[in-house]
């Protein structure tokens, strides 16, 4: 499970109401989008993502919200060379409004670092907003050590993010790297009630199928190496009272033992590989293993003496 799995995922529900079109929108473009001024009061806003899936989820968005956009791509100079995908939105009266709408800019038309309570206030818009921050930011690491961030712009943003989480019962932390800050979620508790809440509900579903067999994995060579141990232990003390018997013989001495000592040695070595309680099971009459045990203990305790 990828990153872009999840991104795909999201990107495939539509919000119903028009404040969690706002709220996404919000996210979207304070995790991924940066204003350009062009002099003479003109500006231009760009939302820079890696999915065309997101690319298409935000075009579609702020469409219903009467804005054009146009979408390009272009290659990262990085070494994988990874398509990106820029949404270009000018700076119109209408994109103004639903920009203010939106908490992304003010009434004088200033980023902001974190949009207004108003835009989070409802539990909907809350979900809608954490889903707008994974698409435009977020990643997920599911291997070894599972991993959930979502990048912002700046400490506030990512405080925002943790608030959010927080008034839906999800703890998220906030961490500042060099050159971004993340709200992030370890453990899979609390990463798959993270994706929960934003609705990556078949995500979660093959996170949950991943950890059980992973548990079933992890039981399963418990097992295996708790049965290998005992294997090891088992032929050691067999080894170790067949050269007590052994030893008991060449000095003449198996013959005088008493006769439960003398039948547990001979049984020994009749059946070197026998485990206790198979051995327990051939004498006469049949003993019970502790009492086999016992026996062969005195009669390594007598070849040692």
């Amino acid at each position: 499970m990828t990153s872009e799995d999840v991104r795909e995922e999201l990107a495939q529900i539509a919000p119903e109401r028009a404040c969690d079109r706002l709220a996404e929108i919000s996210a979207l473009f304070h995790s991924a989008g940066s204003l350009h001024l062009r002099g003479r009061g003109e500006w231009g806003l760009h939302l820079d993502v890696a999915s065309g899936a997101v690319a298409r989820r935000a075009f579609a968005l702020l469409r219903e919200e009467g804005i054009r956009t146009e979408i390009r791509t272009y290659r990262r100079r990085a070494f994988d060379r990874a398509t990106r995908y820029q949404l270009h939105l000018e700076g119109g009266d209408e994109a103004l409004r639903v920009l203010a709408g939106a908490g992304i800019i003010d009434v004088r038309h200033a980023p902001l670092e974190r949009p207004p309570r108003r835009v989070v206030a409802k539990a909907c818009c809350r979900r809608a907003y954490l889903r707008g921050a994974f698409l435009g930011a977020g990643s997920l690491t599911s291997q070894r050590s599972p991993h959930l961030e979502l990048r912002a712009a700046s400490a506030d943003g990512a405080s925002l993010l943790v608030e959010i989480a927080a008034k839906e019962g999800i703890a998220l932390s906030a961490l500042e790297r060099r050159g971004h800050v993340t709200a992030y979620a370890k453990g899979w508790e609390a990463i798959e009630s993270a994706l929960a809440l934003m609705g990556a509900s078949e995500t979660v579903l093959a996170l949950e199928e991943r950890a059980v067999v992973a548990a079933t994995r992890e039981q399963a060579n418990r097992l295996a190496n708790a049965d290998h141990a005992n294997l090891v232990r088992t032929s050691r003390a067999a080894q170790a009272q067949l050269e007590a018997v052994e030893r008991l013989r060449a000095d003449g001495r198996l013959e005088r033992l008493p006769g439960p000592l003398r039948e547990a040695a001979e049984l020994r070595l009749r059946h070197p590989s026998h485990s206790l309680r198979e051995l327990a099971a051939r004498a006469s009459p049949p003993a019970s293993k502790a009492a086999m045990h016992r026996r062969l203990r005195r009669v390594e305790e007598l070849a040692a003496s």
